[in-house]
């Protein structure tokens, strides 16, 4: 599960996404629904995204995380945003402290990195997500890329670790009776991916070069940036008959 950016790349897009999320958390309100969260307020999401960080960070110190106790303080907190930030800071500290080479388990994707390369970069694509949730809270439906922060290459890093980490995974409900293949193709860099769906766990092969032209049963084409938000089933600015398998049983 290659990556182009380096640990502090990550650590940057973490602080950048933590922005974005406290701007948009106190412009949509509290109580307000979050669109690309079906049932979830932002109050909700704050909670999810702060006991991660905490659960993340405990990884690493050896604290074990009761989850719903901490995601309840969270909701209940006189000040979420400010609990949110909390624990933003608390992973970060952890995270510079860790040993680069450090074990440590929960590195749960194919083919990961060592942890702490691991963990910067799943909360830095993690909090940037969910912090698209709380953008879609204040607007009132999905985003479209143009209206986030995101960048390209950190959104390419993003599609990479969706395609090449989540995908291939033996619990990945990605399958089809009838093999087929999904091509993914970037209008705004020199790469591709095919996926190649069956009864088995997908196998996903990234390809490079600017030559690039994949060809598969189903396409599906954008920027790096809109391919991150919607594979992640947070816009919906591309069509493609792509949608109907990916949506029955991609991740969310």
């Amino acid at each position: 599960m290659p990556t182009h950016l380096a640990f502090d790349d990550h650590l940057a897009g973490l602080h950048d996404a933590m922005t974005a999320f406290a701007r948009h958390a106190e412009r949509a309100g509290i109580d307000t629904d979050v669109p690309t969260c079906p049932e979830w307020t932002v109050r909700r999401l704050i909670g999810h995204q702060g006991a991660v960080h905490r659960w993340a960070a405990g990884g690493f110190t050896g604290v074990e995380v009761d989850w719903d106790p901490v995601e309840k303080a969270g909701r209940s907190s006189a000040d979420p945003v400010e609990w949110l930030r909390d624990g933003a800071i608390e992973l970060v500290t952890t995270l510079v402290k860790a040993p680069a080479d450090g074990a440590t388990p929960r590195a749960f994707l194919h083919d990961a990195p060592p942890p702490r390369a691991f963990w910067a970069r799943r909360q830095c694509h993690e909090t940037t997500i969910h912090a698209v949730d709380a953008l879609a809270a204040a607007l009132g439906r999905r985003p479209r890329a143009e209206e986030t922060w995101i960048g390209p290459d950190l959104a390419l890093d993003g599609v990479d670790e969706l395609l090449l980490g989540f995908v291939p995974r033996s619990r990945s409900k990605l399958r089809s009776e009838t093999p087929l293949t999904l091509a993914v193709r970037l209008t705004d860099a020199d790469r591709g991916y095919l996926i190649e769906v069956s009864n088995e766990p997908p196998r996903v092969t990234r390809h490079d070069g600017a030559d690039v032209d994949l060809t598969g049963d189903r396409t599906i084409e954008g920027t790096a940036a809109q391919l991150y938000l919607a594979l992640w089933q947070r816009s919906d600015e591309l069509d493609s008959d792509f949608w109907p398998l990916w949506e029955r049983s991609a991740v969310r």
